[in-house]
């Protein structure tokens, strides 16, 4: 199996779109715009759903789910939500189709046209907030904490798989609660989770931080991010967490009885991620030769691959193997062993390879003789051969190890990648040059932001949480400044 990838260094953009594909992630389908999210891939973003889904449980979220369309006028609601979405919307006219009169085929009922137009939705704020009006009537029914696994349609013209398709998968966090306070503490944990989340399980260091005033979530007070840095130096939002005041109570009329017995409205937070995930994990850890997947995300952790000449031996290799899968099952290390009499090993090296299994074992019939296995790993690619009593006790060594060292790689290539300027010309020189992430100072105004990125295609990335005051002046203006920010180019 040759996998004729494209080298990082030649084309990266292609190299990624290559390696998605090659990979058996996803491919396009015949909807302009939409991905095919194929077995492989689907196992990934299903680890990926079953660790965040128990995250958002532990911190006391239950799941639920409120339908695809959404009438036009919840929309309009809430005007700056309307308006950061407005030019993304699908929309939903007529209910019905019919044959053409002239047999030409089908064509849209002229007479089946909806009374209010339908939004595919873009996100579910608005008919969200619809709902808890009925459900909240009492401090009693707060903080109500609700979550949902679903699809999104946000109409984008230039699409890449995974991290930008006119239809994508989430999941969308949406409280409700009876204090300012509360509301802002559970964006901050949300923040958190998908942090912990980010670092933890995808093995990605980010960068905890908030958005400026025109990066917002159309409709939020305040927007929390995690950004992460890809092996290109381009930056990528992983993950939102939004406080949103009493906005959409307001446009929704969402009030609830106090202890004293006051009507007040309730205060709001909305989180989300999404399949973006996918190429963020892609992009962060994979190499020339394909994927590296963390270990507590790989839908193979181990594969097997006998070498044998002849039927006989085969079958002798799969009784030596049996004990050892069905062991490493026990403990839940999940494992492949690929007896398929089709392909040879070297082929089957290569496909695992490409596809990022941490941990791959080989044994033929020398192996059988002297008792050993052949292991090799893929994030180094380094090989090595163990003893049978030992193999077990060195994949869980492995996993483990592959874990760390891969976050220890990427976190060491970003700390290698922040760079401070006190200077536009500097700041220009670095962004052309080395890329990453760039911290300098900036006046906090709109118009110096949008100069920047005007001039350079750099955006704020975020203004870092838990950095200390730094007095300086802003590299473009002069203007005093408390605080360097985080400039990058991004996905």
């Amino acid at each position: 199996m040759s996998k004729n990838l494209t080298k990082r260094e030649e084309d990266y953009s292609k190299w990624y779109n290559e390696l998605v594909v090659k990979a058996d992630l996803a491919e396009n389908s015949g909807v302009r715009g939409c991905m095919v999210i194929k077995p492989y891939g689907f196992a990934i973003w299903e680890k990926m759903q079953a660790a965040l889904d128990k995250m958002f449980k532990d911190t006391g979220h239950e799941n639920a789910y409120f339908p695809l369309f959404i009438p036009k006028s919840y929309l309009s609601k809430e005007a700056s939500h309307v308006e950061g979405f407005a030019k993304e919307c699908a929309v939903v006219t007529h209910y019905r189709l019919k044959n053409d009169e002239d047999g030409s085929g089908i064509i849209v009922d002229p007479e089946a046209k909806l009374e209010e137009e339908l939004i595919v939705r873009p996100t579910s704020e608005t008919i969200i907030w619809d709902t808890y009006r009925r459900w909240i009537q009492s401090y009693r029914d707060l903080p109500l904490l609700i979550n949902q696994w679903a699809n999104v349609v946000r109409w984008e013209m230039r699409t890449r798989l995974f991290l930008r398709t006119a239809e994508f998968l989430w999941q969308e966090g949406h409280t409700a609660h009876a204090t300012e306070k509360e509301a802002i503490d559970e964006a901050e944990l949300m923040l958190g989770v998908y942090a912990n989340f980010a670092e933890n399980h995808m093995a990605m260091p980010v960068i905890q931080g908030v958005k400026t005033e025109s990066e917002r979530f159309a409709g939020a007070v305040e927007t929390y991010c995690i950004e992460a840095l890809m092996q290109d130096g381009k930056a990528l939002q992983a993950g939102t967490s939004h406080f949103l005041g009493q906005n959409f109570a307001k446009a929704f009329d969402v009030k609830f009885a106090s202890k004293e017995g006051k009507k007040e409205h309730v205060w709001a937070t909305s989180w989300g991620v999404s399949t973006r995930l996918m190429g963020a994990l892609i992009m962060t850890h994979s190499d020339d030769n394909g994927l590296v997947l963390p270990p507590k995300l790989a839908p193979i952790q181990v594969v097997i691959v006998p070498i044998y000449r002849g039927l006989d031996q085969l079958d002798a290799i799969s009784d030596k193997v049996a004990p050892l899968v069905k062991e490493l099952r026990a403990k839940g290390i999940s494992v492949k062993y690929d007896n398929r009499d089709t392909h040879k090993p070297g082929f089957k090296f290569n496909e695992y390879e490409l596809k990022g299994v941490p941990v791959r074992l080989a044994i033929g019939q020398r192996d059988m003789d002297n008792g050993t296995f052949e292991v090799a790993r893929r994030d180094t690619l380094v090989k090595e051969t163990v003893g049978a009593n030992e193999v077990v006790s060195k994949i869980e060594f492995l996993l483990d190890d592959i874990q760390k060292n891969i976050y220890k790689k990427a976190f060491d290539f970003r700390k290698e990648n922040i760079t401070e300027v006190n200077s536009y010309d500097e700041f220009k020189k670095v962004l052309e040059e080395k890329g990453g992430f760039i911290s300098a100072h900036w006046d906090g105004t709109n118009e110096t932001e949008e100069r920047i990125q005007t001039e350079t295609k750099a955006t704020i990335r975020c203004v870092p949480i838990g950095v200390e005051v730094e007095q300086g002046v802003c590299m473009v203006t002069g203007k005093p400044s408390n605080k360097r920010v985080f400039f990058a180019k991004a996905y």
